[in-house]
């Protein structure tokens, strides 16, 4: 395309052309922290969660440190537009984690407030869990939950406002014996996930989690 010749896509850490459809070049790639983890094993993010909520099975992608490729990632996808990080982030869980048969029978992102979406034009996640949707073949709820309360974004909170529940989230519906898989960007103290995990942990349900990275 002509666009492609004037303003071709550009690694976001060496500024390398690249192919359109990817995010970063061969070579930064390898510069990402990739966790793996072992979605059937005791992993950190796991041990952390079991800490906050009762919990099943946790998964991340990559660690989330101070300066690393990682965060620009997330950074790209959150907050410079780039809602086709999602796809490529959900492409790379895909290459990953395996659920064998024991898959979960929802898949359930964290939502935004109304006014940070419009803001923001898109929620991060939804794309990214849309596409794990149709690669493992598991529904998912853009509305099963409801964010109530607006507040600013959780990387520009100090850690003690971040552990202080000021946004509470609610269900929008009943749902029952469904093992849902909660999904996120990051994971930081666990507070926004461990606020969602007690709404959901009623009437015989089950929580497990997978999130973009997580915060040592």
């Amino acid at each position: 395309m002509i666009l492609d010749l004037f303003f071709p896509n550009r690694c976001i850490r060496c500024n390398r052309i690249i192919e359109g459809d990817l995010l970063v070049c061969t070579i930064c790639f390898q510069q990402i922290h990739f966790t793996h983890f072992d979605y059937f094993s005791d992993n950190s993010l796991k041990e952390k969660c079991k800490l906050l909520f009762p919990i099943e099975q946790a998964y991340a992608l990559m660690q989330f440190e101070q300066e690393n490729l990682s965060r620009k990632i997330i950074h790209e996808l959150k907050y410079r537009g780039r809602e086709k990080t999602g796809k490529i982030l959900a492409e790379w869980i895909t290459e990953r984690l395996e659920f064998k048969n024991m898959k979960p029978d929802l898949l359930v992102s964290v939502p935004l407030h109304p006014k940070k979406e419009k803001e923001r034009g898109y929620n991060q996640l939804h794309l990214f869990t849309k596409t794990l949707s149709e690669f493992y073949n598991i529904p998912y709820d853009h509305d099963l939950l409801k964010r109530n309360h607006y507040s600013k974004a959780q990387a520009l909170k100090d850690k003690k406002h971040r552990l202080e529940t000021q946004n509470t989230f609610s269900l929008t519906k009943s749902i029952s014996n469904q093992h849902v898989l909660l999904i996120d960007d990051v994971f930081t103290t666990g507070n926004t996930l461990s606020t969602i995990a007690w709404e959901i942990l009623q009437k015989g349900n089950k929580v497990s989690v997978l999130v973009m990275a997580m915060d040592e």
